[in-house]
């Protein structure tokens, strides 16, 4: 036992100091070798296994039933080459986690919980693993780039270094396809090449997403438009790459059972279809255009949706008014229009809680890549010259419908949680299915507070930065729990999930923009403000609009004295740190 410990922290130290096993008993070193090796050879022995079954399989079924996920004919080649496609992307994939695997059992082995080394360690092996998962979702493209950007805003529930590695990396460094297999769509899907369809058609992309990429052109009667253009690979490797990654999950969760990701692979199963049919996409941006000038109108100026052209536009194929604006996280061009920051923080989250807590049609993918900012038209030279900000959204392949229960639910657990109800935010958490066992995470994950923070009746408890001592205890609660949180994250409706991956991208958005906008304070009116319309429209008489516009003045006041209170404290805060400064000045003098 004592040579079996000794071998195992020899294991997770350096490299001069691991020359020591030569000196342990050579079965004692084959017996741990073994068990280090018995998981990497089980998911790559399974993994070839499967991709040569999968292959199989894939050039069965595509020579019984020849529709592909947009319902065109297989020829003879593309069968081959999807069945051939299969093995190869599904060993990558198992090799890659057998790797995975096999540097976390060895990097900390032997390490002591809670000490310097294993702190050190553990940093080092998230960074080359999280390094690893990113070359394999470029390599393999498509569908895992899009799984590459969920983990990238899992931030409750993985290690910061996976959440950075993905968030700058699944945005901005999509692969492209080349300007021959555009033509190729162009030609399948309206039977005439680009030069054809168009005046002017830029070869050259203009942004690469993980589904598709955007093009600049011209129409025959002048208008500059963009053109979205879906990868051709996906047509072959949709279906085929969600049953793998499936499958590959499934082993891991098998091997290793507190691995367990399967409620995203069932995400991805549902929402992929929907985003890789453009009418679909084009139909939910015409329906939210609509929802804010009949819903939001106070809004409906400073929103705007690019209109769609939909005679050159297909399932494949999507034809939009081109946009001049700049990136939504680009402070200096922003700053550069007149613009202030802080407004752009202020209209995304007003834009968002009016889609979740009144319209209950929810754009649920708004990262940095699908949102620009230009000047609104209806704008004039405010003081000091600024201007206010217009957004426009993009990108709008994945909606969801909230159904007025859930809704109803939804709106009172965030106004439960501004005003730290703690018997509304349990009872409400159960009602939109966290139980009544999970219900602090739940709380947790979607304020990103400890729970003793979500709870606290202090004015700023639930302020949009909170301190690094916030963040690193969330990352312990993570790791510590998380069994517990991959079960609730098994319990919720999809559509919540969604939602917390909206408010993911959100807080990212916010984050980047380092605007001091407390967001949590627009989701309170927001959400109160729902609650009371809802209880309205139950009983419209003098009375329930009395208790309305009362319940309206309740709220204000209260946020009201958040803000004010919120205000004093960064005072105080300014103070003490120009204090310490002074001080830490005073001793070097």
């Amino acid at each position: 036992m004592a040579q079996g410990w000794r071998l195992r922290r020899l294991l997770g130290r350096s490299q001069s100091e691991k020359h020591e096993l030569r000196s342990l008993p050579s079965s004692l070193s084959s017996t741990v070798a073994r068990r280090l090796l018995r998981r990497v050879g089980g998911v790559v022995g399974v993994g070839l296994g499967l991709g040569l079954g999968l292959g199989w399989m894939s050039l069965s079924l595509s020579n019984i039933n020849s529709n592909s996920v947009n319902g065109e004919e297989y020829d003879v080649l593309r069968r081959l080459k999807i069945a051939g496609a299969v093995p190869a992307r599904l060993s990558r994939n198992a090799l890659t986690a057998a790797i995975i695997a096999f540097d976390y059992e060895y990097s900390l082995w032997g390490l002591l919980e809670g000490s310097v080394e294993r702190t050190k360690a553990k940093h080092e092996v998230h960074l080359r693993c999280a390094n690893r998962l990113q070359e394999l979702c470029f390599q393999n493209g498509g569908i895992y780039i899009k799984l590459g950007q969920h983990i990238g805003q899992l931030e409750y529930l993985i290690p910061q270094e996976y959440v950075e590695v993905m968030r700058t990396s699944m945005l901005n460094k999509c692969p492209t396809s080349s300007y021959s297999q555009v033509c190729d769509v162009f030609t399948k899907e309206l039977g005439k090449l680009p030069h054809e369809v168009f005046l002017e058609f830029n070869p050259i992309p203009l942004a690469s997403a993980s589904l598709a990429q955007v093009h600049a052109a011209r129409t025959f009667d002048g208008k500059k438009v963009a053109v979205k253009v879906q990868h051709t690979h996906l047509t072959n490797t949709a279906a085929i790459d969600t049953a793998t990654v499936e499958l590959v999950t499934n082993v891991l969760h098998w091997i290793f059972p507190a691995f367990d990701y399967r409620w995203l692979i069932d995400e991805v199963r549902e929402s992929l279809p929907k985003e890789l049919d453009f009418i679909y996409e084009a139909k939910n941006s015409e329906q939210c255009f609509y929802n804010f000038k009949r819903l939001s109108p106070h809004l409906a100026s400073y929103i705007y949706i690019p209109s769609v052209n939909w005679n050159l536009s297909t399932s494949r194929l999507l034809t939009m008014e081109f946009m001049e604006g700049v990136g939504v996280t680009d402070v200096d061009a922003i700053k550069a229009l007149g613009i202030q920051p802080s407004d752009v923080a202020k209209i995304i989250s007003q834009t968002f809680a009016e889609m979740i807590f009144k319209h209950g049609f929810v754009h649920c993918d708004p990262h940095a890549a699908n949102m620009m900012v230009r000047v609104a038209p209806c704008s004039k030279i405010g003081f000091l010259g600024k201007r206010k900000p217009q957004l426009i959204l993009l990108d709008h392949g994945l909606y969801r419908v909230l159904d007025r229960s859930m809704r109803e639910h939804y709106a009172k657990l965030w106004k439960a949680l501004v005003f730290a109800d703690v018997n509304g935010i349990k009872y409400h958490s159960v009602k939109l299915g966290a139980g009544e066992d999970l219900y602090v995470l739940f709380a947790g994950i979607l304020t990103m507070r400890p729970w003793n923070k979500v709870v606290d009746p202090a004015i700023d408890h639930l302020r949009l930065n909170g301190t690094s001592e916030d963040r690193s205890e969330l990352q312990m609660y993570a790791s510590q729990y998380f069994v517990q949180i991959s079960e609730l994250l098994k319990r919720l409706p999809r559509v919540i999930l969604l939602l917390l991956k909206t408010n993911d991208c959100l807080r990212a958005v916010d984050h980047a923009l380092g605007a001091s906008v407390n967001t949590y304070t627009i989701i309170g009116r927001v959400s109160s403000a729902a609650v009371a319309e809802m209880e309205l429209l139950q009983e419209d008489s003098i009375l329930s609009r009395l208790n309305f516009y009362l319940m309206m003045l309740e709220v204000e006041v209260r946020l009201l004295f958040l803000r004010v209170a919120s205000w004093l404290v960064n005072i105080e805060r300014f103070f003490r740190s120009f204090d310490l400064s002074s001080r830490s000045r005073k001793q070097v003098l």
